[in-house]
């Protein structure tokens, strides 16, 4: 009986597609770290200075601004395996190349060399991140889309991991050059992937360049108009603020954490352990739960549910600051809220998908994940001003009060179009 109730739970990532969307997840976080933190300790290893450093931050822009190209992805075929794989397969083989090349190049010699190829890599990844969202919404039904997201985060959260602490360690025995070849080498799983993969069946797409850039704003702007119901004219509005606000709370209690952590009296190992083993495990845990729990309970009830969590679990930081420094009460801060995070984010990005159209996946897609990350380059940087003036216990309310909103909103989205696809 119990064998059969474990069984069920993981039977949904069993099935070819979800487990697609796991690995496209992996090779989605492998590139990512490998120009931040791997860099970043390479440069440091060669004595590259602080204040250059900091200015390669600016690499990883195209994150930022992939929605300017995405109009691409939806327009063209360039080859037999169809828009989306063959997209898939050519953006895949110049990122494992422009990883090789990254990994041969010397700072020391060239820094400038190896700006640029950073950037060609989060280019290409970037672009890879464009065409997987949009596989992974047009190949799965909407009510898979959760679980779908779910294997996605598990997938890329390993890959991040991967490539972040693996490639640290593997960079105290071997050469960066070995490491770099190495996470280009383990990118041809995604290569692989994108061969075995089914090409979605869909039966629209646009015809002209200037078609896929306009409409997916028209279609989306239009998509509720109705004569008889006036109000439906807003609700893309509040899906816009919906998606701006709903992790804008746990985006700016993060922001500030780990000074928070060693302000109250951790040490920075403390911090180190527990956020790697604790946090990680909890996120991952989060991701997959959420993903079971919503094909139980569906994704407008799994959004609401999840972020009342959130709202919970980012108040343990006001509980955090009375404690002080007590290890027990961190780490249990830290489990609770990556949890949430997970499982939030899981829906989050489900809910994400059911809103775009399949005819403008790429850009529509690309649109909202980019106005996802607005509150983390924008409102965290307020985060240190709030706190001046608040002071920790009052922030860490604050920041999950502002939760609330967005829950309203979701309610308001649901009762005004009765859409399945929440």
């Amino acid at each position: 009986m119990i064998f059969d109730s474990i069984q069920n739970i993981f039977k949904p990532y069993s099935e070819k597609k979800i487990i697609i969307s796991m690995i496209m997840g992996f090779v989605a976080g492998l590139p990512l770290l490998l120009t931040i933190t791997l860099l970043q300790a390479w440069l440091t290893d060669v004595n590259v200075s602080k204040s250059t450093i900091g200015l390669f931050a600016l690499i990883g822009l195209p994150y930022s601004l992939k929605f300017l190209w995405a109009p691409i992805f939806d327009r063209y075929v360039i080859s037999p395996l169809g828009r989306r794989r063959g997209w898939l397969l050519f953006v895949q083989v110049l990122l494992i190349i422009s990883i090789f090349l990254l990994g041969q190049s010397n700072p020391e010699i060239n820094l400038y060399n190896v700006a640029v190829l950073s950037l060609s890599v989060t280019f290409f990844s970037a672009s890879q991140d464009i065409i997987i969202d949009a596989y992974r919404r047009e190949s799965l039904l909407e009510k898979e889309q959760t679980i779908g997201a779910s294997a996605y985060v598990l997938g890329y959260r390993f890959g991040a991991l991967a490539a972040g602490a693996g490639g640290l360690i593997l960079a105290d025995i071997y050469s960066y050059s070995f490491v770099y070849t190495l996470m280009s080498l383990i990118m041809l799983l995604g290569v692989v992937t994108t061969f075995f993969a089914n090409e979605p069946k869909i039966t629209a797409q646009p015809t002209t360049l200037k078609e896929s850039i306009i409409e997916p704003f028209k279609e989306f702007f239009n998509r509720y108009q109705v004569e008889k119901n006036d109000i439906q004219k807003y609700v893309p509005y509040l899906i816009l603020l919906f998606v701006l606000l709903y992790k804008v709370g746990d985006t700016m209690a993060h922001s500030l954490s780990t000074n928070f952590y060693l302000e109250i009296g951790f040490s920075k190992t403390e911090i180190g352990t527990v956020v790697k083993f604790f946090g990680l495990g909890a996120t991952l845990i989060g991701a997959f739960v959420g993903g079971v729990l919503s094909l139980k309970i569906g994704l407008y009830k799994s959004l609401i549910y999840f972020g009342v969590f959130q709202l919970i679990a980012t108040l343990g930081f006001a509980v955090l600051f009375y404690t002080g420094d007590n290890i027990v009460m961190l780490i249990g801060v830290i489990t609770l809220e990556n949890l949430a995070a997970g499982m939030g984010y899981t829906a989050y990005l489900a809910f994400i998908a059911n809103m775009t159209s399949k005819q403008f996946t790429a850009t529509q897609f690309a649109l909202m994940t980019a106005l996802m990350s607005l509150p983390r380059t924008f409102l965290s940087g307020t985060s240190g001003f709030l706190v001046e003036m608040l002071d920790w216990d009052i922030y860490f309310i604050f920041c999950s009060l502002i939760a609330i909103p967005a829950l309203l909103i979701l309610k308001k989205i649901k009762f005004i179009i009765k859409d399945e696809q929440i």
